[in-house]
């Protein structure tokens, strides 16, 4: 791997580096040369970080907890997608814009050192995200061991399961953004094939009277599951960036963002609305300490082992680009290690606090819904003034986006940004006041915003109205970064 790059000098890697298997790549924008990307890739990016099982938990939490009809549960599953990886695909602007990673691009906005506060709460969330996928993937894989040879799980076999998870993550997160880009594609064509029979299979043996006959929930449970389902898309926000960053400065942003809501949208929909006609005929499925083993119950095996298995490199892909993101959120942050070696803190991480949570957590469900709604909380802070930001900058610097000295353009006020700064503060703690989650409850979490459990929306609106209010951090003019790095100039209408 190269060593990092010199303070304030961005390193140009072989133009073959972005075209090899091993991405060596870091927080230093891509040429203009190597931006080879196509619009249509984010498609396939999209369908492989929403390939999990859970969306079928949550689906079934839909009916059960929230309560929602069948109809219900369909505004939900398409509002979702909408809501949330629509801000996926407008902040993924900024990375054709830039050509870097999400949060070495939020430098620009935050200043050097402010850029770390934000940095290291979205770093340590991403810990959760990764550790709630690995438990995932390991109890699919134990679904598939008693499915094929009835061997029950224990702390051994939990332990094992989980290291070959975490494992292969590492592995394929390290290899960088061309080996996630092929596995991502082969994993939608494989898992939209299977879910089309699991989806004839439902279609043919649901009792479809019991599943229209479900009385309506409340309009407040239907927004709150909005935002329930919106949080898991909400967390890739300040990612977007990082994989759009090879594509070229002329992509069409209308194109990204539609491709991001399309490619999430194609198997949110149907996977939630599955969850819930699987809850009609299994109440108990939400409440589940294990979220996969029920699929086994449901499905006869010759659809239930290769359906797990496809789903299992879905969770496994999923965590992968969390993990590929979460290594630039370390580099960022100031640990000075090429980002393979970045993704290791992550993988140990995931690996101690998910076998924490398969032999010690009572429930599996509640502890993920309540880490889903201060996840989006955590993040929502951010993308109000990273949002905002983006509708005022036409450019960034590629130099001062790698440069952490006083010398840096966006040092600003002793490396901080102070109006990004408060409008984030602020935000963060306007959002916790408004949540309410299992072990935590803010003050104003019994108002409406609070019990349409909208406390991640106040957070955007409060960090983007206020960032918009205050005095304007002044932006420095970009210069070129090199031979191949003009200014890095784009548009919303671009």
């Amino acid at each position: 791997m190269p060593a990092e790059p010199a303070e304030g000098a961005i390193q140009t890697p072989p133009e073959t580096s972005a075209e090899t298997s091993v991405e060596t790549r870091g927080l230093e924008p891509v040429p203009d040369g190597e931006r080879r990307g196509r619009v249509r890739e984010l498609v396939p990016t999209w369908v492989a970080a929403n390939i999990s099982v859970l969306l079928l938990t949550m689906g079934a939490g839909l009916v059960i907890f929230n309560k929602l009809n069948i109809w219900q549960v369909l505004v939900v599953a398409v509002a979702a997608p909408v809501v949330s990886y629509g801000l996926v695909g407008l902040i993924s602007i900024a990375g054709k814009r830039g050509g870097a990673p999400g949060m070495a691009l939020s430098r620009a906005v935050f200043g050097q050192r402010g850029n770390l506060f934000p940095g290291a709460l979205i770093w340590v969330a991403r810990w959760g995200w990764e550790t709630i996928n690995a438990v995932s993937g390991a109890f699919a894989m134990l679904t598939v061991l008693d499915l094929l040879f009835g061997v029950q799980k224990n702390t051994a076999l939990i332990a094992v399961t989980l290291l070959l998870f975490v494992g292969c993550t590492f592995l394929v997160s390290g290899l960088g953004i061309s080996a996630l880009r092929v596995c991502s594609t082969w994993s939608t064509y494989l898992f939209g094939a299977f879910s089309v029979l699991v989806l004839g299979y439902l279609v043919a043996e649901t009792d479809w009277s019991a599943v229209f006959d479900k009385p309506a929930g409340s309009t407040a449970m239907m927004i709150a599951g909005i935002g329930t389902i919106a949080a898991g898309g909400i967390s890739w926000v300040p990612s977007g960036p990082d994989f759009t960053r090879y594509l070229p400065r002329t992509a069409s942003a209308k194109g990204m963002v539609g491709a991001t809501i399309g490619g999430a949208a194609v198997v949110v929909i149907p996977m939630v609305l599955m969850g819930a006609v699987m809850a009609v005929g299994t109440p108990d499925l939400a409440s589940a300490q294990d979220p996969v083993s029920f699929i086994g119950n449901l499905l006869p095996a010759w659809i239930a082992v290769p359906y797990l298995l496809i789903a299992l490199v879905g969770m496994l892909l999923i965590n992968s680009m969390s993990m590929y993101s979460a290594g630039f959120t370390a580099q960022t942050l100031g640990i000075k290690v090429p980002r393979a070696a970045a993704v290791s803190v992550n993988a140990v991480i995931s690996l101690v606090f998910g076998f924490l949570l398969m032999v010690v957590a009572t429930s599996f469900f509640g502890s993920f819904i309540s880490f889903l709604t201060l996840l989006a909380v955590a993040f929502s802070a951010w993308i109000g003034v990273f949002g905002v930001d983006m509708l005022r900058r036409t450019s960034y610097d590629g130099a001062a986006l790698l440069d952490t000295t006083r010398t840096s353009a966006y040092w600003y006020r002793g490396g901080f940004a102070w109006q990004a700064m408060t409008a984030w503060g602020v935000a963060l703690v306007v959002g916790l006041l408004f949540t309410k989650v299992d072990w935590f409850g803010g003050p104003l979490a019994d108002t409406w915003i609070g019990q349409n459990g909208l406390g991640w929306a106040a957070g955007i609106v409060t960090s983007a109205v206020l960032y918009a209010v205050l005095p304007r951090t002044p932006a420095p003019a970009a210069g070129p970064a090199g031979a191949e790095e003009p200014a890095l100039a784009g548009s919303l209408s671009n």
